[in-house]
């Protein structure tokens, strides 16, 4: 036998979710709230002219929120580091979130407990405050929008943007194992690489999005057979189809309401998601180690 007759096995298993009305209401909204604006009288003065004038969404959202809080009187609510990580601190998160983390990885353990499940976010919306939760340290990665701040503390302009587009960067990002983004990995990332050099095959990750921001993502993931999963954090399932009319490419394999907690169906749906990926991991295994038997003359 002179070829490899089986796929390469990878033990690790991916969920990557977006973190704005996927595992916690919207920041920017509450943000602007906690600065004392009506959020959508606030969007319609100063985020919409924008874009209207050709501002793209994420630096117009940014732009508007600084400026913001420029204009309020409240020292204590001025948009520095310490604020926004204080505001990541407190910050509520959906239902079921804190303890979903232990909740899946138990449910690959009992299947293969050398399987690794590893957590990563790619959100448009602030890295300073996911890094800031209660929950950062539970993932591998967490790619965001950046802010720059001034000697003095306060942000002063955006330093990063994750547009929608960049989102499948990430995914690509993720699958090599690159952890941190850099212009001199742009190259590589887009390079084919040989399915028994992927830290992650991309049909062994789960993507976790709510709207607009993750459509690419979905697209990606369908295209390597991966599992995409939209959830929607008010509504129902019928508005969200509506509102995104996505394409069929885009489609997702579940789309059920970000609630996290026991028996949910976004729990039932994680958890069979990532029971498939490990048995199907586990089958390599077998079928590897029949093969091997049968190079040994067992």
């Amino acid at each position: 036998m002179t070829g490899r007759t089986t796929q390469h096995l990878c033990n690790r298993i991916a969920i990557a979710f977006d973190f704005d009305d996927t595992l916690a209401p919207d920041t920017f909204a509450s943000l602007i709230g906690d600065l004392g604006y009506d959020i959508e009288k606030f969007k319609a003065e100063k985020y919409e002219p924008l874009k209207k004038n050709g501002w793209d969404g994420i630096p117009a959202r940014f732009f508007t929120l600084l400026e913001g809080a420029r204009d309020q009187a409240d020292n204590e609510k001025r948009l520095t580091r310490s604020y926004l990580k204080r505001y990541g601190e407190q910050l509520q998160l959906f239902s079921g979130v804190a303890e979903m983390f232990d909740k899946l990885r138990q449910r690959v353990q009992a299947i293969d407990p050398n399987l690794v499940l590893e957590f990563y976010i790619i959100s448009s919306g602030f890295a300073d405050i996911v890094k800031s939760t209660s929950i950062a340290h539970q993932f591998k990665a967490i790619w965001g929008c950046d802010l720059h701040f001034g000697e003095d503390g306060e942000a002063v302009c955006l330093k990063h943007t994750v547009t929608h587009p960049d989102k499948v960067r990430y995914l690509y990002y993720l699958s090599r194992g690159i952890e941190s983004h850099s212009e001199d990995d742009l190259m590589f990332v887009y390079q084919d690489v040989p399915h028994s050099e992927l830290y992650i095959p991309l049909d062994q990750v789960i993507y976790v999005g709510d709207g607009t921001s993750d459509l690419p993502c979905f697209r990606l993931i369908n295209q390597h057979k991966g599992i995409p999963i939209a959830v929607f954090p008010d509504g129902s399932a019928r508005e969200w189809a509506r509102k995104y009319d996505v394409s069929a490419s885009q489609r997702v394999m579940a789309l059920v309401e970000a609630d996290y907690s026991d028996n949910s169906l976004l729990m039932q749906t994680l958890g069979l998601a990532v029971e498939s990926m490990a048995k199907k991991i586990r089958i390599q295994q077998l079928g590897d180690r029949v093969l091997e038997d049968a190079k040994d003359g067992v």
